[in-house]
């Protein structure tokens, strides 16, 4: 298995990031030419998150390119995790604005604010919102169908760049019904609180990429794996670990295997093994074994015919399950 994208995928990549610059950049002339209408802070708070879409938006191009480059001598397991720095990247970019959202906001509140031109200013922004949805759901979408980290974090900051031009508008409404100028001040700030918690989840989720903290999910959709591509002779995996690179996995198990199997038909079982479990996989990858032998102990799992080891009969095929694959030795229970 290859640890880079085809051409095809590679080219819905670049679309989907090209798309999200042109597009961002679009909408950010927009919310600021709302901003000069109507001197809303509201407004003004949701166009200074579009620049961070427009910088993060220009980092993901090369970040897509790079992340795209095959492994080599320097770098064995290939270039994607460069796309958690990217979202990292994004994570930093969003608290800054978030910050200064917050400070501005609060001196628009303690001032004399008057707002002017509001319908137009909510048309712009509430148009602008609806662009931000349906081009966040359209990253979301190409990052999960070509594995992109990067493409799934900007679509994810762009939908709560939405959820902050939802915000905005709301609160424009109540200003504009209740002529009580304060609450755009207000709303400005709370939009700051939204990003701040929206960037600083994003760096952390980013930097549990990079140290490949444990993911319960993917350990979840690995166990479904497993258990599709359970060949006879594959008794039973434990100690399971995951390095993420990207759209590329490195995976390290121990697998049980029977004691009489000479080298040559390990490799081969162990290879087609493998082979299978990479087909039904999400992501791409390679898989890392360390055989441990059956010892005798495992008789009424195993469904290989003609043993001439077996002390039991086979009764049942073992579940793959989270437990077992978080375990670092044999899980001794499964045994009784």
């Amino acid at each position: 298995m290859t640890s880079f994208l085809n051409v095809s995928e590679q080219r819905q990549r670049n679309f989907a990031a090209i798309s999200s610059l042109l597009i961002g950049t679009t909408l950010m002339f927009f919310k600021f030419w709302a901003y000069n209408l109507t001197g809303s802070e509201a407004i003004r708070s949701d166009a200074f998150e579009s620049i961070v879409n427009v910088f993060t938006a220009g980092f993901a191009i090369f970040v897509i390119y790079y992340a795209a480059k095959p492994a080599d001598t320097d770098h064995p397991y290939g270039h994607g995790k460069v796309e958690y720095f990217s979202a990292a990247f994004e994570g930093g970019l969003i608290s800054f604005a978030a910050l200064y959202i917050i400070i501005e906001g609060i001196r628009a509140l303690l001032g004399d604010h008057k707002l002017k031109n509001l319908d137009s200013g909510l048309n712009i922004t509430f148009a602008a919102g609806v662009v931000n949805l349906l081009l966040g759901w359209f990253l979301i979408h190409m990052g999960k169908k070509n594995k992109s980290s990067a493409l799934r974090a900007s679509g994810h900051h762009v939908i709560s760049d939405f959820v902050t031009s939802a915000g905005v508008v709301l609160g424009l409404v109540i200003v504009k019904l209740t002529n009580i100028f304060w609450i755009d001040a207000a709303v400005a700030i709370f939009v700051g609180l939204y990003l701040a918690y929206t960037g600083i989840r994003l760096a952390r989720e980013s930097i549990g990429g990079l140290l490949d903290a444990e993911d319960i999910n993917l350990l979840k959709e690995l166990a479904e794996v497993f258990q599709k591509s359970m060949i006879p002779g594959i008794i039973q995996l434990h100690h399971v670990k995951i390095i993420r690179s990207g759209f590329y996995h490195h995976i390290d198990a121990h697998v049980v295997l029977p004691e009489f199997w000479d080298v040559a038909h390990v490799h081969e079982k162990v290879n087609e093994f493998e082979n299978k479990v990479i087909k039904n996989y999400h992501f791409n990858g390679e898989m890392n074994f360390h055989m441990d032998p059956c010892r005798r102990v495992y008789c009424k799992f195993c469904n290989l015919e003609n043993c001439s080891l077996r002390q039991e009969e086979f009764k049942e095929k073992m579940q793959v399950n989270i437990s077992q694959l978080r375990s670092r030795d044999e899980p001794k229970e499964f045994l009784k």
